[in-house]
């Protein structure tokens, strides 16, 4: 028995994903494919990722192995306190719950930005 995969995919993760990256298609791929991966776009990731690339977020949504995650209660209170609303909104997505226990890994091609943070990444840089 495998442990499931959890990730969670950042602005530059999406725009990456439009824009043909492999890695992150790769990622997109097994989310589809393989039962235990799990691939999640929070949805101020997509806002910010569909300003600066239009269509990228109708583009990402539309995958089937990509779960949108809404802006419920504690998210937009976790998103409030910060100034980046899609940075917040996947440090929030990535943390611990009853479902994922571990949390979640964060996709990103600026592992940079998340240092010092109290999550896990994957560089997506090619």
């Amino acid at each position: 028995m495998s442990q499931a995969m959890h990730i969670v995919l950042d602005e530059t993760a999406v725009s990456a994903a439009g824009q043909g990256n492999v890695l992150a298609s790769r990622l997109i791929h097994r989310a589809h494919a393989e039962p235990d991966w799990f691939l999640y776009a929070p949805a101020c990731v997509l806002v910010e990722a569909d300003r600066s690339r239009p269509g990228t977020a109708e583009h990402i949504a539309a995958l089937p192995g990509v779960t949108v995650l809404d802006l419920d209660l504690p998210a937009a209170l976790a998103v409030a306190r910060h100034e980046t609303w899609g940075v917040a909104h996947a440090q929030y997505a990535a943390q611990p719950t009853v479902d994922r226990p571990d949390g979640a890994i964060i996709a990103t091609t600026s592992p940079k930005r998340w240092e010092g943070q109290s999550v896990r990444t994957l560089d997506l840089t090619p």
